[in-house]
């Protein structure tokens, strides 16, 4: 098993969570969920639940104003990660970030589509959200690739020394920012002189299609979550290497849902970015909320081994807040095959039970997020403003850990085993 590890699935997790392309998908995207989280807490404001409060808002006139709020900070990720996925790239290559970020900005403004009416013009504001994530990480890394392409090649203009260096870079970026613009200008150009459908919507069939349905069926999302789990069992984090891939579409679905809610239509999506961290990877990934819990149960007993006494304080604080590395690499986790076995099972056992839970209504759809340190129960709640949530969260946190101690229970017989063998 050890051998296997070593010599086949470590050396392709490796590569595969150092790849560059997914490093800057991972790194450009968790630059945009400020957005999202002070989003969603003006969805909150706006839509608590309570009696009568959503008409109490809009009889003062702040409705309006909280909603400008949503549609001015999550309703613009797209646009913000088409700049921080560039940044992150460029800066792996040793380029230019800012200049490249500015760039691959104005190229997503330039293939998204104009309203125009005889005295004003305008972008549709959907396109600057999470659906238009996938054209911005398209555009993104193409334009990093093109400017540097010219920088290599010392295809640039050069001032001379005694000129600013803010000045310099700015005529450095002038001839790759010009390809680069013409580029997608004319691509927008070509599809809207013939009538095809923008690039947004081409590239959204194109990979939001075949990914959106992996991550879109419960047996597709349960494959990604237990391949987040071996990840992490071979000591790569499972959420940038796996969960990175899916971030546009749950980051999609969860605006999607946002947007209905808004409109007092039906939300359709279950599977959200909400969904996956307040459900699912509960206290992080393999959902070791239920371990950690389970070890400091264990540790509380007289017997219990010195090496379990010392383990569950240091887990079970970070673990609350969804920080599970000293567990990962404190217990360890990490290639120990005796958990190999719960981190898989656990998270995917949580994933079908939330799935039908929502299926059925006994819990709303998410609508919101809520930043990924926040406590389980809590952010149950926060994301669906339901109490419902909570009360599944505690659930499944309980089934969690009647999941987790028997495993633990073994390993707790070695430990006491070796401290008797001293």
């Amino acid at each position: 098993m050890n051998k296997l590890i070593d010599e086949k699935i470590m050396p392709l997790a490796v590569k595969f969570s150092t790849n560059k392309v997914l490093v800057a998908i991972r790194d450009g995207l968790s630059l945009t969920m400020i957005l999202a989280i002070v989003g969603s807490i003006f969805m909150l404001i706006a839509s608590l639940p309570i009696p009568g409060w959503p008409e109490y808002l809009d009889k003062i006139g702040i409705s309006q104003y909280l909603w400008k709020g949503v549609d001015s900070t999550f309703s613009l990720v797209g646009l913000i990660a088409s700049f921080s996925v560039a940044w992150s790239y460029a800066k792996q290559y040793q380029q230019d970030g800012v200049a490249i970020g500015i760039i691959a900005l104005c190229s997503f403004l330039t293939v998204t589509p104009f309203i125009k009416t005889d005295t004003a013009s305008g972008i549709t504001l959907g396109y600057l959200g999470a659906k238009g994530m996938f054209t911005a990480i398209i555009i993104a890394l193409v334009s990093v690739h093109i400017y540097k392409f010219f920088i290599d090649r010392d295809i640039k203009i050069k001032l001379p020394d005694t000129v600013p260096p803010a000045v310099s870079r700015s005529f450095v970026a002038i001839i790759p920012g010009i390809v680069i613009f013409t580029l997608w200008l004319t691509i927008y150009a070509v599809l809207d002189a013939f009538h095809l459908p923008n690039a947004h919507d081409l590239i959204t069939t194109a990979l939001g299609g075949p990914i959106g349905f992996l991550g879109g069926s419960v047996f597709g999302t349960a494959i990604i979550v237990a391949l987040n789990s071996l990840f992490w069992f071979v000591g790569i984090n499972g959420g940038s290497a796996v969960n990175s891939i899916m971030a546009p579409v749950w980051l999609g679905n969860l605006q999607a849902n946002m947007e209905a809610y808004k409109a007092n239509e039906p939300m359709q999506y279950i599977f959200t970015q909400p969904f996956m961290d307040n459900y699912v990877y509960m206290g992080g990934g393999g959902a070791t909320l239920g371990l950690v819990i389970a070890i400091t149960i264990i540790a509380r007993r007289r017997k219990a081994s010195k090496r379990t006494k010392a383990l569950a304080p240091i887990t079970l604080v970070p673990g609350l807040f969804n920080i599970n590395e000293p567990a990962m690499f404190g217990l360890p986790i990490v290639l120990n095959v005796f958990l190999l076995i719960p981190f898989v099972l656990t998270p995917v056992i949580n994933l079908f039970i939330a799935y039908f839970a929502t299926l059925a209504g006994l819990v709303p759809y998410t609508r919101a997020t809520a930043t990924w340190t926040m406590p389980p129960i809590i952010s149950g709640f926060l994301t669906t403003g339901s109490i419902s949530a909570s009360i599944l969260q505690a659930i499944l946190i309980v089934i969690d850990i009647l999941i987790y101690i028997g495993f633990y229970v073994a390993i707790e017989k070695s430990y006491l085993k070796e401290e008797r063998d001293k």
